[in-house]
């Protein structure tokens, strides 16, 4: 680990990992024991294959994972007889990756949740194991080094003075050239780090949970689109088990020392208070089917705001089948209520591309932003809005707007030419922000979404024009196709 006060990592070739498929990184096939086979024979067994694990499996479905730090930590130093089961002491919380997925997924995985070896599924299959170790052979150790000092602090403040350094690395990214995408979910991969070590310390201070839960990221986190320094959106999804005169004080201390945590660390305090340390968004799961119903049967412009927020949800930590649960509910239901997606359309197009009757790009006119565009509210919000739409229409489970527009053009949502007209001016869209926020930066300025046009070339200036013009075609479709006849 490099000491906190050095700069960020150096960037090199890890952006490889984004075209690089998790199958390109299988070397052999995986070494796999029973779960009744004793602790010192799959010992053996690593040793005689030469490797640092092995997975438990059982008539070919994944039981477990058992490493070298499990047979130190679990075995050796608590003195177990090493004549139990493997499966005793296997890691069965397991996390995989399709062996289809990009390397780069991979990665992510292992630095959000500071795990080193990660199962490869093909078709729900185990076919491989590939490690930190293979990954680091392929990239530089900028983000993952960054999230392994996440998860060495053993306190806010030390966490507070290496969450400084994720500024510097967007801004690496940005002179890198790094895809708005990619560049997205690295930033939002360290935010969950750091949630996932601030609910670790939580844990430690107010001891372990009395009922399972979920601690969920919503907002532009869920969707893996954050920024350096964006604000906090998140929830919590609690077993139905909870009861809140015996758990409501612990859920409550344990969400606000995370959210404050956030808060100290760069993430400001959500200005809707929509946070886990709020009640109302910490709440049991049959709750929340009550919240997500009402949003649906009553979509007034307050419920279309909390949809837009906490549909855009992704787990972080805790028990996943809680929102994936929850998730799969919503989404058997949106496609059928056309009148909550007319509804929906409807304040999608309250955010319109600043372009004029003519197609001529339009700043604003007043105010302390005059003569600027707000990529954020006027470019990026629109097709973030578009995606979710479709998304509901659809019943997609996707998240990220990238992926639901390329999911929604395999439904049949939208054609596919126009879903990669999107995603291009998505892409377009969101780098004119993340370079406009470097320069401030870098000029010792705070970063915000308002543009100049004397920032940008001729030719940037076309493109802004041509990437406004396809959105605000796609809204006039969806305008036609769901409220034709309502305005």
């Amino acid at each position: 680990m490099r000491p906190m006060s050095d700069p960020a990592p150096a960037l090199d070739d890890s952006l490889t990992l984004s075209t690089t498929p998790v199958r390109a990184l299988l070397r052999r096939a995986p070494v796999c024991v029973p779960p009744e086979l004793p602790i010192r024979a799959a010992a053996q067994r690593m040793r005689e294959h030469g490797v640092s694990s092995v997975l438990v499996t059982q008539d070919g479905a994944l039981l477990g994972i058992v490493t070298d730090r499990d047979l130190r930590n679990r075995v050796l130093a608590v003195g177990l007889d090493p004549q139990r089961p493997v499966i005793e002491v296997a890691t069965t919380a397991l996390q995989t990756v399709d062996i289809g997925d990009a390397a780069f997924d991979a990665l992510l995985l292992m630095a959000r949740l500071n795990i080193h070896h990660v199962p490869v599924t093909d078709g729900g299959r185990v076919v491989g194991l590939i490690s930190s170790t293979d990954l680091h052979q392929r990239q530089s150790d900028s983000a993952v080094v960054l999230a392994q000092a996440i998860h060495q602090q053993d306190d806010v403040e030390d966490l507070r003075q290496v969450a400084s350094r994720i500024g510097a690395l967007q801004r690496q990214l940005v002179a890198a050239g790094t895809s708005a995408h990619a560049m997205g979910r690295v930033v939002s991969a360290m935010t969950d780090a750091l949630t996932v070590r601030l609910l670790q310390l939580a844990e430690r201070k107010l001891g372990p949970a009395p009922v399972p839960y979920a601690w969920v990221a919503a907002g532009s986190q869920g969707r893996n689109e954050q920024t350096a320094k964006s604000d906090q959106d998140n929830c919590l999804v609690l077993d139905d088990a909870y009861d809140e005169a015996r758990h409501g004080a612990y859920f409550e201390a344990l969400a606000r020392f995370v959210c404050d945590g956030l808060n100290a660390c760069g993430y400001v305090y959500c200005p809707g208070e929509m946070m886990a340390m709020t009640a109302q968004w910490r709440q049991p799961l049959a709750r929340w089917r009550e919240y997500f119903r009402r949003w649906i049967d009553t979509p007034d412009p307050k419920a279309l705001m909390l949809t837009c927020v906490f549909f855009d949800q992704r787990f972080v930590a805790g028990e996943r089948s809680l929102l994936e649960t929850l998730r799969a509910e919503v989404l058997a239901r949106t496609p059928s209520q056309r009148i909550f997606l007319a509804h929906m359309v409807g304040n999608a197009l309250t955010h319109t591309p600043p372009l004029n009757w003519l197609g001529h790009l339009q700043t604003i006119r007043h105010g302390e932003h005059a003569g600027t565009i707000d990529l954020k509210h006027g470019a990026i919000v629109p097709i973030i809005d578009l995606a979710r739409v479709y998304a509901l229409a659809g019943g997609i489970a996707a998240v990220n707007t990238r992926e639901r527009l390329l999911h929604s053009a395999e439904s049949g949502e939208i054609s596919a030419a126009r879903a990669r007209d999107l995603v291009d001016a998505l892409e377009f869209l969101t780098t004119l922000r993340v370079q406009h926020q470097a320069r401030l930066l870098e000029a010792g300025h705070a970063a915000d979404n308002h543009l100049r046009l004397e920032e940008l070339s001729d030719l940037e200036r076309r493109h802004l024009k041509d990437a406004f013009a396809v959105v605000k075609d796609l809204q006039g479709v969806l305008e036609k196709r769901y409220l034709a006849g309502r305005l």
